[in-house]
């Protein structure tokens, strides 16, 4: 890459996006104000969670938990939906959590939400136990480098996440993750998921093998023997 294409791409667009107004979105009553540069999706099929909890009978879960929550789209709209009683929020990115942070002051849910900036789950407290887990993680391992919304490298930030969950999960706590079936299939992530003590629950929407448009499905994951009904 050339000296002026260097330039424009670490100092010009990034100054001009951050010169942008911030966009404004609102999900069953809770105004979310947004740079779109940090919208990985969940403002679109992100909010595929709600009717697809919604369809499978899913109880109000006491906290919830959205890993890799960029603005937090998915947790504020299940929240909002009342498809949970407290919210728990995390990203890596510090631009995502203030303004995930600023969504908490402007609505007034400091004592409902809990917000927090960790490289996956390292700076979550030990206090902190979700009965939901619910995500749009980085979809694909080969492509989009250095797009944090997209890219996870070898897998690693799944298998992390995987290998340390079971301390914040409740015996009968769902992890439910939304993936790219362009970027994974089930398959993908069962050895991971095994290999840290948890089961495939069940798999909506997902194809045997990679598909060549974006399909998206949702992959529910738990501890064996604690599945509960709606599960």
């Amino acid at each position: 890459m050339g000296f002026l294409s260097r330039v424009e791409n670490e100092l010009v667009r990034p100054f001009l996006r951050w010169t942008r107004p911030p966009r404004l979105i609102s999900f069953a009553g809770i105004d979310i104000s947004y740079r779109s540069e940090l919208d990985g999706g969940g403002t679109d099929f992100g909010q595929q969670f709600i009717p697809f909890l919604k369809s499978r009978g899913m109880p109000k879960q006491k906290r919830t938990f959205e890993w890799c929550c960029g603005p937090g789209f998915i947790g504020f709209s299940m929240l909002g939906n009342g498809l949970c009683e407290t919210l728990c929020l995390s990203d890596i990115n510090p631009a995502a959590v203030s303004s995930c942070q600023n969504t908490v002051r402007v609505n007034k849910l400091s004592d409902r939400v809990s917000v927090y900036q960790s490289d996956n789950l390292k700076s979550i407290p030990r206090s902190e136990m979700w009965n939901l887990i619910v995500s749009n993680p980085p979809h694909f391992i080969d492509q989009y480098e250095g797009d944090i919304r997209a890219h996870d490298p070898d897998w690693r930030i799944h298998r992390n996440f995987f290998e340390t969950v079971s301390d914040h999960l409740a015996k009968d706590g769902v992890i439910v993750l939304q993936e790219n079936n362009r970027g994974s299939i089930v398959e993908t992530f069962r050895p991971m998921i095994e290999q840290s003590g948890f089961e495939i629950f069940f798999a909506h929407g997902d194809y045997p093998t990679l598909t060549k448009e974006s399909s998206f499905y949702f992959i529910g994951i738990g501890r064996p023997g604690q599945r509960p009904t709606w599960a």
